[in-house]
């Protein structure tokens, strides 16, 4: 079994890369249950059926740049997309070339400029629909 490095992880919108992601953290996959436990389930154990998969956010940290074709308020930036509420397809690739694929709103866009530090931002995507493990 591989181990890997994190860095190289790559978060595309369309066939195009966001630019300067410091960090990527999500989707958290998760399937919901339903207790269906009856009086003559065996041995008194609870007993549960799966329903509804939840697909979750993704939450990134840019170094932000307002003139940045990824990042600005113009067709294909994540201000637009945010603004425009359309979901996008976008794809997270890792670095043993692995690949999850689905349709997301930007759902916020937060900008931090300290006195002494980068101008970032943390963005937030929720995605809709289904996930392509590939």
């Amino acid at each position: 079994m591989s181990k890997l490095a994190a860095f190289g992880t790559k978060l595309l919108r369309g066939a195009v890369q966001v630019a300067q992601v410091q960090s990527i953290s999500g989707p958290g996959l998760a399937l919901d249950t339903e207790d269906v436990t009856s009086h003559d389930s065996p041995g008194g154990w609870e007993e549960v059926v799966g329903t509804i998969l939840r697909s979750g956010e993704i939450s990134l940290d840019i170094v932000y740049d307002p003139k940045n074709a990824t990042h600005k308020y113009a067709a294909n930036g994540l201000l637009y997309d945010l603004v425009s509420r359309t979901p996008t397809t976008y794809t997270l690739t890792f670095p043993d070339s692995t690949s999850w694929s689905f349709s997301a709103l930007v759902v916020g866009f937060e900008p931090s400029a300290p006195v002494e530090g980068a101008l970032t931002a943390s963005v937030t995507l929720k995605l809709t629909g289904s996930v392509t493990l590939a």
